[in-house]
């Protein structure tokens, strides 16, 4: 999650009141108008969102949904001052890593008695149980995002690779070997951009079987961190720091940063999210040849957590009913795909993920769309305690590990040892 200062936070609030962000509500005529705020942020996504609105508002007269525009960048904090002043959007788009603050405290509607049946049938369990928090549901995860493989596909045909997919992907250990085949002079088989280097490792590690949060009898949750939660962690730093297959200038980079060097041939491989296909089409020179990879399997073949964008109903919400006939609209399976497409991402309902422009050779669609099935609940989705965790603790160790500043048995203490005392102030 976000944080930003607390005056940061204020300052923002009152921006987006001064846009005319105020709870909806009901007109003397006993019109309904609901505030819908969305995240979306690029123009195909934006323009989904508004025109579905659009048709909301077009059928239903009663009850109307005004667009308000909110950002990625401060929408924890944004939603933190609107809850506490009464102010919140009644429908609100957020991710579910960002929603356990807010479902525990009491500010989102528990949506289990409001949603239709094909609704909560439509998306799987393992997705639903994302936005679950304690016995309620706090969300609707609607947008899922893998994070695969962007290769330069001229590289690897003339190094003879085998070139893996879905059903065939590489392993671990011979992701390792395929990029040291790539490597040589100032050129690397892969830039691993760590900049944000915990949900990456801990989501990637699920393909292992690492879990590393452990939930015990009592409900109390530790950290562990066992060989199979080892295997990406020396992955990286055996490419980085024994093989020199990967570039140690990108580890502080974001997945944008890489991009230039990627299309300059300096790096073969980019493990990046999904949707940065929509950055490359944009931004890569003409001519220049790539493609999609799954991410490396391990021994629960190509699982990997994610974190999906979620739309949730605040609990002071006067209008709930209205809110989630709302949200069932946006989400029916045409629309999900609208709102996919936008986002150059996955939807989460099985209906959806049957649309053939998913499944469509260009720009790799299909290859995403196979991984869907493989995408479970991010390992750290429900842990009170874990931004603070990843924060002070797990985000400063994997960087100097994977920098070669400590070892393994350094970065385990940390990890395990400083990350415990963390998360028992959250359980006491």
């Amino acid at each position: 999650m976000r944080r930003v200062s607390r005056l940061a936070a204020v300052t923002a609030a009152v921006a987006l009141l001064l846009t005319g962000c105020s709870s909806g509500g009901t007109a003397d005529d006993g019109r309904i108008t609901l505030e819908f705020q969305s995240l979306a942020w690029q123009k195909e996504s934006v323009d989904a969102n508004k025109q579905l609105v659009k048709e909301w508002n077009a059928a239903h007269p009663d009850i109307q949904v005004k667009y308000v525009q909110g950002s990625w960048d401060s929408v924890h904090d944004q939603l933190l001052t609107s809850f506490e002043g009464g102010e919140a959007p009644d429908v609100i788009h957020d991710a579910s890593d960002d929603l356990a603050d807010f479902a525990y405290g009491g500010y989102l509607a528990d949506l289990r008695d409001l949603l239709p049946a094909h609704l909560k049938s439509d998306i799987p369990q393992h997705s639903w149980e994302t936005a679950t928090f304690g016995d309620g549901v706090y969300g609707v995860p609607f947008l899922q995002e893998p994070r695969v493989l962007i290769a330069n596909s001229k590289i690897l045909k003339a190094a003879g690779v085998r070139i893996p997919t879905p059903e065939k992907p590489w392993s671990w250990e011979e992701f390792r070997a395929v990029t040291k085949k790539l490597s040589g002079g100032k050129k690397f088989g892969v830039a691993w951009p760590l900049k944000e280097p915990v949900s990456a490792t801990l989501n990637l590690s699920l393909s292992a079987g690492g879990r590393m949060f452990h939930r015990g009898a009592d409900g109390k949750v530790t950290v562990r961190f066992d060989a199979a939660d080892q295997v990406v962690p020396r992955t990286v730093h055996d490419q980085v720091d024994t093989d020199g297959s990967a570039s140690g200038a990108t580890l502080g980079m974001g997945g944008s940063d890489t991009l230039p060097g990627f299309f300059a041939g300096k790096y073969a491989m980019v493990p990046l999210g999904f949707s940065y296909r929509q950055q490359i089409v944009q931004q890569a020179p003409k001519g220049f040849d790539w493609q999609v990879l799954p991410a490396p399997a391990g021994r629960d073949g190509l699982a990997q957590g994610v974190s999906p964008q979620t739309l949730s109903v605040a609990e002071d919400s006067p209008h709930k009913k209205e809110a989630a006939q709302f949200i069932d609209f946006l989400l029916r399976p045409p629309n999900m795909v609208r709102l996919a497409l936008g986002d150059w991402m996955l939807p989460t309902g099985t209906e959806a993920l049957k649309d053939p422009a998913l499944h469509t050779e260009k720009h790799d669609w299909a290859t995403g769309t196979a991984l869907a099935g493989d995408l479970r609940s991010a390992p750290a989705q429900s842990v009170r305690g874990y931004a603070e965790w990843k924060d002070k603790v797990a985000t400063p160790a994997l960087q100097e590990y994977y920098s070669g500043s400590i070892g393994l048995g350094e970065l385990r203490k940390r990890l395990v040892k400083d990350g415990n005392l963390v998360l028992a102030r959250y359980q006491r």
